[in-house]
Order: C-alpha cells, then sequence, then structure tokens
C-alpha cells in the first residue's frame, strides 16, 4: 500500500487524483492538502508527495520532503529558472519525478518527437502548436517546452537562441534554426500538442490530444507508486515508463 499526500487538492487535477485514487486498493490518500493548510501536519504519514499546485508554491513543498525523506511528483508547471535549480538541487537527499505532462500517450509523443527529428534530419522546419483550456494560467505548456527541448537537443541547439514565440508584422523569412512555438488558449480543451515538421513537398505532424485530465492523474499516481522504490535522483516519466 502506497500512502499518498496530494497537494493542491482542491484543483482540477487534485480532484482527478481524488478520484482515481480511490479507485486503485493499491493506493491511501492519507493527506489533501490545499492553500491555507499545513502539509507538516500530515507529511510524516505519507510515503510520497504529489504536488499539482502552483509555482511559487513547488519549491517549499519539496523543501519539507527533502527534510522528512518522502518522495515527490511534481505536476506543477510554469516554474521560474531559479525555483526550478531550487528545487533540482534536493535530488540527492530524495527520489523526485518531475515531468511537464504524466500521460502516457504524451510521453511516447516525446520518444516519437526525439526519433523522427534524428531520423528527417535538418532539412525540416520545426513548429509546435498547443492548445488548453481558457482557465490555464502560464504559456506555453510544460509539455510545449519539453517537446522543443527535445528538439533543440536533437539538433544540439540552446532553446533560448532558436525558439520563437508567434510571429507578427513583417518579420522576414523563417531561419532554419528556428523552433517555432505557439500557444492556443479556449473554452475547455484539455490539452492538444501537435509537433510540425514541414520539408519541401511533404509535412510530417505528430498529434497528441487529450480528453480528459484523469489519463495524467493515472500517469502521476503510476510515477508516485514508482518513486518510493528508487533511490534519491531526479526522473521524468521517460524513467517511469522505462523509454530511456
Amino acid at each position: 500500500m502506497t500512502k499518498l499526500i496530494i497537494v493542491g487538492s482542491k484543483g482540477r487535477m487534485g480532484q482527478t487524483l481524488l478520484t482515481c485514487a480511490k479507485r486503485n486498493p493499491e493506493l491511501q490518500v492519507v493527506g489533501q492538502i490545499d492553500l491555507g493548510d499545513d502539509l507538516r501536519s500530515v507529511i510524516d504519514a505519507g510515503d510520497v508527495v504529489i504536488d499539482f499546485s502552483l509555482p511559487d508554491a513547488t519549491a517549499r513543498v519539496a523543501a519539507l520532503c527533502a527534510e522528512k525523506k518522502k518522495a515527490l511528483v511534481i505536476g506543477t508547471t510554469g516554474h521560474p529558472p531559479e525555483a526550478r535549480s531550487q528545487i533540482a538541487n534536493l535530488k540527492s537527499q530524495i527520489p523526485i519525478v518531475w515531468s511537464a505532462n504524466y500521460s502516457t500517450g504524451v510521453n511516447a509523443l516525446f520518444w516519437l518527437t526525439r526519433k523522427a527529428v534524428e531520423i528527417l534530419g535538418p532539412g525540416f522546419d520545426l513548429e509546435i502548436v498547443e492548445m488548453h483550456h481558457r482557465m490555464k494560467k502560464d504559456a506555453p505548456s510544460g509539455t510545449a517546452m519539453t517537446l522543443a527541448q527535445i528538439l533543440a537537443a536533437a539538433r544540439l541547439q540552446q532553446l533560448a537562441d532558436v525558439v520563437r514565440h508567434g510571429r507578427t508584422g513583417l518579420v522576414g523569412e523563417r531561419t532554419a534554426a528556428e523552433i517555432g512555438m505557439h500557444a492556443i488558449r479556449g473554452g475547455d480543451v484539455v490539452g492538444d500538442h501537435t509537433v510540425i515538421f514541414a520539408g519541401l513537398g511533404e509535412r510530417l505532424e505528430l498529434t497528441h490530444k487529450a480528453s480528459s485530465r484523469e489519463t495524467f492523474a493515472q500517469g502521476a499516481l503510476r510515477a508516485a507508486q514508482w518513486a518510493v522504490r528508487q533511490k534519491p535522483g531526479l526522473y521524468d516519466m521517460q524513467d517511469v515508463l522505462g523509454l530511456k
């Protein structure tokens, strides 16, 4: 039995995690934490903390997990670089699974994206289009940024040097090196991501569309069960699924 503490329990993902966890006899939720609640009051009862809260809260959650030697699964996105570094530095103390997206299908998309850019080579222009519901606060999505990082790494580029967020006005011809990034917001879209490989005379598009948050919740719960068996380190969903 894996004992879970969910941070951000009143949010959309938190509620979905609770629903999915109740269906799994191998899981027990021993703590539900949201704004105004004290994680320290329940953390000793859990084996692993799942964080789907706010970017400015994750570092404090991670520090307490490190102090109490509890595994941590991070699903929150939109962290500034300083917070990301602060959290990652705890990898020597506890196992941390940190993924932009816990969907099995999206992680297959990550793998396929890496293989496609290796196979197609430099002659294809790279663009990413993502769409989410109107309530999403950060843009581009963490999943889109992960896809861009995969593309840049495969081409031995620094993402900050080549990413281009949308286009407007007289911007000139597209360069071969740039990676286009486009964020769309509207309605109740759970999450759509497309990677476009545009060549001369042909175009390849890899697309994943999520219709339910349960796919993310089930993946995060799977990651939590996996994390409690690992030694300290920084992992992602590719590790959980054995895709590395």
